[in-house]
């Protein structure tokens, strides 16, 4: 009954983090959703400064100190090791929700492009920025990822292979396209208001200490390997460096 609970609970988890990461793609971009990045009540432009700033504050250490070595064994000392995962996807869109519903928008205008054609160009770039996202999470395994992978062998009574050093696709040009994809979705916009561009650049920032912190974890994970992949290929900028 346990495993059936656990599974449940993961298939739960990932439903909501699908249905979050879809909706973010329409905040973002303003297309198909009731509430936008710059849509809703204009505050004064001092508290929704700080309001903003808070939730992405808070997503920021909620996505990284659960993602840590130490929290994790700290936090499966109170919940099953097998359900860590889709506990902290479960979280982490939580937040992106309480993020969304309250947003304070910021809506003067930094730029804005007025040619029908090139707007839908670059929005389709945008679009191209979130694809690139969901692709490279099915190449390094999207399940696992955000927790059925797991819930799923618990369910069969199977353990978790051996981690193995991958590089698929767009893992030989850069080591980080799905930040590279975030990054494109943010920052490309046919229409850039104040309170897009505090987002895109918060979110950016973030992203680099993320980084940080991430390939620290990989090379305590795959030592020698991620290191040589390290020093071959790229960060973000799609180019082999030389040896």
């Amino acid at each position: 009954m346990g495993r059936i609970i656990g599974f449940l609970f993961g298939l739960l988890a990932y439903a909501v983090f699908f249905g979050t990461f879809l909706y973010a793609v329409g905040f973002v971009s303003g297309v198909a959703v009731p509430k936008t990045i710059d849509s809703g009540p204009v505050a004064p432009v001092a508290q929704a400064l700080v309001i903003n700033i808070l939730l992405m504050s808070l997503f920021a250490v909620q996505h990284s100190v659960m993602a840590r070595k130490p929290f994790k064994r700290w936090w499966t000392r109170f919940i099953p090791a097998t359900i860590e995962r889709s506990t902290y996807v479960l979280l982490a869109s939580l937040v992106l929700i309480l993020l969304f519903w309250q947003w304070h928008p910021m809506p003067q205008i930094v730029w804005e492009i007025t040619n029908p054609q090139i707007a839908a160009a670059v929005m389709g770039v945008s679009f191209a920025g979130w694809l690139l996202v969901l692709v490279s999470t099915f190449l390094i395994n999207h399940f696992e990822l955000f927790g059925l992978h797991q819930v799923a062998n618990n369910l069969v009574g199977r353990e978790m292979p051996t981690p193995r050093f991958r590089t698929p696709l767009y893992y030989k040009f850069v080591r980080h396209p799905l930040y590279l994809g975030f990054i494109i979705a943010f920052w490309v916009a046919p229409t850039m208001t104040v309170g897009h561009l505090l987002f895109a650049a918060v979110t950016t920032a973030y992203i680099f200490v993320g980084i940080l912190l991430e390939e620290r974890d990989l090379v305590d994970l795959f030592g020698d390997d991620y290191r040589r992949y390290r020093d071959r290929v790229s960060m973000l900028v799609p180019w082999r460096k030389s040896a």
